[in-house]
Parts: C-alpha cells; sequence; structure tokens
C-alpha cells in the first residue's frame, strides 16, 4: 500500500506541468483542509494517527484533475460532481490506502445517498456515497470550510451551513451532527 500522499498528488498536479494554477488551488485547497482536519483531530481527542488524518485530507480532491471546472483550472472532460468517484478510483489504481480512497468517494457535501443522486438527477452510479469513519466524517466536515474558488479563506460555521442549505435534503443535518462531532477550530 502508498503511503506517500505527496508523491501521488507530484503525479497528477506536477510542481513543473503545464497547469500551475492548477495546482497552486490544489495545494492550498488540500493544506487548509488537512491542518483544520489534523487540528480538529487533536481538539476533540479522536485518538486517530495525525499521518493517516494528513494524506486522506490532501488527497481527498485528487479527481478534480479529471473534471471540467475552468474556475480553478480543472481542464478535464468530467462533470465535476464525479470528481469524488474518480478520484477514489485513481487512488485505488495507485495501491493507495482504501481508507483514503473512501474519503475521497464520500466527501462531497455531506455525503451523497442514492436518493440524492435520483432526486437531483446527478450523473454518478446509483448509490450511497457517505461517509460512515470517523476519519470520513472529519475530513468531510473540515472541506466545508474552504473553497477551491475565490479569496479561499475559511468559512465561519453560519456560512458553510449556507453554503450547504442551498443543495437541500438532509445535508445540513448531516453537517450540524458532524459539527456536534468534531467541533470547530
Amino acid at each position: 500500500m502508498t503511503t506517500d500522499y505527496q508523491a501521488i498528488i507530484d503525479k497528477y498536479y506536477p510542481a513543473s506541468g503545464d497547469n500551475p494554477l492548477m495546482r497552486e488551488i490544489y495545494m492550498k485547497h488540500a493544506c487548509q483542509v488537512a491542518d483544520m482536519a489534523v487540528a480538529l483531530n487533536e481538539a476533540a481527542r479522536l485518538g486517530l494517527d495525525a499521518d493517516m488524518v494528513r494524506g486522506a485530507a490532501m488527497l481527498h480532491d485528487i479527481g478534480i484533475c479529471r473534471t471540467k471546472a475552468p474556475g480553478i483550472h480543472c481542464l478535464g472532460e468530467e462533470p465535476y460532481i464525479r470528481h469524488g468517484i474518480i478520484g477514489a478510483g485513481m487512488l485505488r489504481e495507485e495501491g493507495a490506502l482504501e481508507e483514503w480512497a473512501r474519503v475521497a468517494e464520500t466527501h462531497t457535501g455531506t455525503g451523497l445517498t442514492a436518493e440524492d443522486i435520483v432526486q437531483q438527477q446527478l450523473p454518478l452510479p446509483e448509490c450511497d456515497y457517505m461517509p460512515e469513519s470517523i476519519l470520513e466524517k472529519l475530513v468531510c466536515y473540515a472541506d466545508k470550510f474552504y473553497s477551491k474558488s475565490g479569496a479561499m479563506e475559511k468559512r465561519t460555521v453560519a456560512k458553510a451551513r449556507a453554503a450547504l442549505a442551498r443543495h437541500g435534503g438532509d445535508s445540513l443535518m448531516r453537517f450540524d451532527a458532524m459539527h456536534r462531532m468534531f467541533g470547530y477550530v
């Protein structure tokens, strides 16, 4: 199993590549999420291995490079909503830890249910992509505080909730449950 998350990042977002802005955005966002997830793990005394948390957070968005999201310099062909399952596939192909692949697969929104996929007509296989483990929920939660566009500044809890409320469904309820579990640092 591969545990060198930076080697995986460098393969798909090379420092000397032809899309330096995509790498810059990716690295800033991933580091923000990783720093918050590691801090929450410590503050909430979750007992997760800090290196496991950091690796999962650094790789949670690995699949964005294959999506079409010009606003964040992603010039792939796939719809952005698919970046989680794409990233999970990439990590599995790389022989990365399954825990990291699961984080990538389940971090979109506060998770997606098969019902969400059908109701919103999302271009995803009809199944549940819900964070289950503490690690999956922790990275999913930390991710909600940082956007990959705009100023990329940390959101308040109120702004994170407002961003999720636009998606409807049970997303906000799941966020609130994660907030009770992890708090805010």
